[in-house]
C-alpha cells in the first residue's frame, strides 16, 4: 500500500518536528525549504532518513501531496502556498498536525500579544510543581509535534501564536488562555487589528462545554475581540486586577493579595511573595494559577510555584549591579506595549535603552510613563530618528549609540546610585543583531564585562 505524501514547507523547529512525527506515523515525508537549512536540522533529517530539499521548491515536491504542514513563518500569500490552495490540497499548521496524534493527553494553550512566554513557562512550572506529567512546547520550547513524537506526556503546555492558529482545523485545547490583544504583526493581516484579533480567538473555535476559556477581563482589545467572535462553547472564566472576584471573575487582586477560586478550590498569595514582580506579572500569575487549578494542581503547589518560579531570559531579567545601579535586560520587548509593561513595573529613576528596527511604532502609548519615570534615553539602532521625534520635547537627554557596549557605557555615564538601566527596545533587533536573544546576550555580556573591569581595577 502506497504511503500518503506529507509535504512540509519550512525546515525550522516546527517543520522538523512535524517531519519526525509524520515519519513515525507512516507518512511519506518531504521537507522543502526556500532557504538553506541550519546544520543541526539538516543532520537531524539525514540521520532519520527523511527526504528534504533546500534553496527552493522543486516541481516534484508538489506531486501527489495529500497534506501540507506549513511553517508559521510562511505567509499564505507566497506562490508555493497559493499553488497548493488552488490545487485543493489541505494546508495545516504544525500544532494542528501534532494535535491529531496527541492521544489522550490534554493541552493548555496560551496566546496573547504580550506575556505569553512568561505565562506559558509559569503554567508549566506550576503543573510540574504539582506533580503532573507535563511538557513545555510551542514557541517557547520544542515543537508540539516533536514532543509528541519523542517524549509524550499527559499534559502539553503550548505557547501558540496567531500565525499557528491561522491554519488549525481540529486543534482543541482543554484550557485556553488569552492574555491580551494589542497591535502586532499587522503586516500579516492587511494592517487590520480585527483580523489579527480574530486569528488569536481561533484558540477557542473548536472548544466544547467540557473545556475552559480563560480571559483577561482588563484588556480592552480582548474585550472587543470577544464581542466580535462567535460565542465560545467553553466554560468562560476571567481574571482581573481591576475587578473584584465574582462568579465570572474567578481570579483577582484583593488588597495586597492575589486570590484565585475555581472548581471548589482557592489560592491566596501575598503579592510581595511572588517571584515575578510588576503589575503585568501579577496579571500573568492570575492567569497561570487559574489554569493550574483547572488542571488539578493542588492549591499548596500553586502557591509554592508562584513563590519559587525563575523568569525567562531577556524578559525583565536583572543582569547585574554596579555602584548601586541595576541593569535589566528586557530585550524580548519588541513592541511598544511590552515597553509599557516594563516601565510600569519600574520603581526607581530609569535610563531607558530604546531602538532597533522600527515597525512603525506609536510611541505615544508610553509617553506619559517616559515623562514620569525616565531620566534619560539611550538609543541603540541604525535609525534613531523616530525616537528623537517622539520624545525630543520632553527635556530628557537622548543619546545615540550603535552597539550594546556603547549603550551600556552611555547609560552608566547618565546613571547614579539607585537608578535602573532598562534595555526595553520596543523594536525588532535585525538592524544590529541576529535576533532579540543575541541583542539581550550582548547587553548582558557588556554589563558583566563593565562590572568586571570596574571591580578589578587597582585601588
Amino acid at each position: 500500500m502506497t504511503q500518503p505524501k506529507l509535504l512540509i514547507l519550512g525546515a525550522g523547529e516546527s517543520g522538523v518536528g512535524a517531519a519526525l512525527l509524520g515519519r513515525q506515523q507512516g507518512w511519506d515525508v518531504l521537507v522543502s525549504d526556500g532557504g538553506l537549512l541550519k546544520d543541526s536540522f539538516r543532520k537531524e533529517l539525514q540521520s532519520n532518513d527523511i527526504a528534504f530539499e533546500e534553496g527552493g521548491h522543486s516541481e516534484q515536491a508538489f506531486d501527489g501531496v495529500s497534506l501540507v504542514v506549513k511553517s508559521p513563518g510562511i505567509p499564505g500569500t507566497v506562490p508555493a502556498v497559493q499553488r497548493l490552495l488552488q490545487a485543493g490540497v489541505p494546508i495545516v499548521s504544525e500544532i494542528e498536525f501534532a494535535y491529531r496524534y496527541k492521544g489522550n493527553a490534554r493541552i493548555i494553550a496560551i496566546t496573547g500579544s504580550n506575556g505569553k512566554s512568561t505565562t506559558t513557562k509559569l503554567i508549566y512550572h506550576l503543573l510540574r510543581t504539582g506533580g503532573l506529567d507535563a511538557s513545555l512546547t510551542g514557541n517557547i520550547g520544542l515543537s508540539l509535534a516533536r514532543q509528541i513524537a519523542t517524549h509524550p506526556t499527559d499534559w502539553y503546555v503550548v505557547e501558540v501564536s496567531s500565525f499557528q492558529l491561522d491554519d488549525i482545523e481540529t486543534f482543541r485545547p482543554h484550557i485556553a488562555v488569552v492574555l491580551n490583544i494589542t497591535p502586532d504583526h499587522l503586516d500579516r493581516y492587511n494592517y487590520k487589528i480585527e483580523s489579527y484579533a480574530a486569528a488569536k480567538m481561533r484558540i477557542t473555535e473548536v472548544q466544547q462545554p467540557a473545556d475552559y476559556l480563560v480571559l483577561n477581563a482588563d484588556d480592552a482589545g480582548l474585550k472587543t475581540a470577544v464581542t466580535a467572535m462567535p460565542v465560545s462553547k467553553a466554560q468562560l472564566l476571567s481574571f482581573s486586577l481591576e475587578q473584584t472576584c465574582t462568579d465570572r471573575v474567578c481570579a483577582c487582586k484583593e488588597g495586597s493579595q492575589l486570590v484565585v477560586r475555581t472548581s471548589g478550590t482557592s489560592v491566596t498569595v501575598p503579592v510581595r511573595e511572588l517571584a515575578l514582580k510588576g503589575r503585568h506579572n501579577e496579571s500573568n500569575c492570575l492567569a497561570a494559577a487559574t489554569a493550574a487549578l483547572l488542571a488539578g494542581v493542588l492549591p499548596e503547589a500553586v502557591v509554592a510555584g508562584l513563590r519559587d518560579f525563575e523568569g525567562l531570559p531577556h524578559r525583565l531579567e536583572t543582569v547585574g549591579m554596579l555602584s548601586g545601579i541595576t541593569f535589566i535586560n528586557d530585550s524580548k520587548a519588541t513592541n511598544v506595549d511590552s515597553v509599557w509593561y516594563a516601565l510600569d513595573s519600574m520603581t526607581t529613576p530609569t535610563i531607558l535603552i530604546l531602538g532597533g528596527q522600527d515597525k512603525g511604532n506609536d510611541y505615544s502609548q508610553i509617553r506619559n510613563l517616559v515623562a514620569e519615570k525616565v531620566k534619560a534615553i539611550v538609543c541603540m539602532g541604525v535609525d534613531n530618528a523616530p525616537i528623537h521625534a517622539a520624545f525630543g520635547d520632553l527635556s530628557l537627554p537622548i543619546v545615540d549609540t550603535d552597539s550594546a557596549t556603547a549603550a551600556v557605557d552611555t547609560a552608566l555615564s547618565l546613571a547614579q546610585s539607585g537608578d535602573t538601566v532598562l534595555l526595553s527596545p520596543a523594536c525588532a533587533s535585525f538592524d544590529l543583531f541576529k535576533n532579540y536573544e543575541d541583542r539581550g546576550t550582548q547587553f548582558r555580556n557588556a554589563v558583566q564585562q563593565t562590572i568586571l573591569s570596574q571591580t578589578t581595577q587597582p585601588a
